[in-house]
């Protein structure tokens, strides 16, 4: 109770010392807000568009885990398999404008910043990219094809496979995107730590919770009940949880108090 108490008022003393930074009223930020959303809209239309070009390639991306197994996709509405091109397309697009998309959120919080934080914005883009990248990687070249060959050819063994468009795209998706984002973990503390929201100790003090966050995640995401194939899922996330505290130890404000005052 003490120490999340001492989390509480040093997040309160680190958001008292930007309050001291030039602020903006509320229509302010909702018209930087606005405009920040435009260009992003601008920048994921133009992505598209550019994916779309591309959109049979695409496909074929999101085919082979299936076309390793000898398996084809199947429809059941006219519709299926423009809407696949859509959603390809669609997240084609968002990962070639992503680094314009992020540097729209790093102007929309740059305000919030201390000028030497503002350093921070290429290390932040290339991090938060790759990372993204490197979880979507990992789920589309290890979990993807284990989850395929546990659940159809384990499983299902004794069934025929008839896998949709719709039913196969949303789970193609929920796997890549959902371990894209779950590796970003570096950056939501790197964030959380430099408002002095949380701490070091708190994350090391706390680590117990997360590790059992993290094993909730990977039982959700493997297809398989083995508790060994679980923890090779759990492992990359909680060493992106370590590096976190590692993060949060560089950026916390504590610590550059400690330094000024030696």
């Amino acid at each position: 109770m003490v120490d999340t108490d001492d989390a509480i008022s040093k997040a309160k003393a680190a958001m008292s010392e930007r309050a001291d930074l030039p602020g903006m009223s509320l229509m302010e930020h909702l018209e930087e807000l606005r405009k920040r959303i435009v260009h992003s809209a601008m920048y994921l239309v133009a992505g598209f568009a550019v994916a779309y070009v591309f959109h049979e390639k695409l496909y074929g991306i999101v085919q082979h885990p299936l076309d390793k197994l000898g398996i084809k996709l199947n429809y059941t509405h006219p519709m299926d398999p423009l809407n696949l091109y859509l959603q390809v397309s669609l997240i084609g697009g968002a990962i070639i404008a992503s680094p314009f998309i992020l540097y729209q959120v790093w102007l929309f919080i740059a305000p919030g910043l201390f000028q030497k934080e503002k350093r921070f914005v290429i290390p932040f883009m290339s991090a938060t990219l790759a990372l993204f990248l490197t979880g979507a990687s990992f789920g589309y070249f290890y979990v993807m094809p284990g989850a395929l060959k546990i659940l159809i050819l384990d499983f299902g063994n004794k069934f025929n496979p008839v896998v949709t468009i719709e039913e196969y795209t949303g789970f193609f998706l929920s796997i890549i995107l959902g371990l894209g984002i779950s590796f970003e973990m570096p950056i939501l503390i790197f964030f959380l730590a430099l408002f002095g929201i949380v701490s070091p100790r708190f994350l090391w003090k706390n680590i117990r919770y997360a590790i059992l966050a993290v094993f909730i995640v990977a039982a959700v995401i493997c297809p398989s009940p083995d508790p060994w194939t679980m923890c090779i899922y759990a492992v990359p996330m909680l060493t992106l949880y370590m590096i976190g505290i590692g993060v949060a130890w560089w950026v916390h404000p504590s610590r550059k108090k400690a330094k000024e005052t030696t």
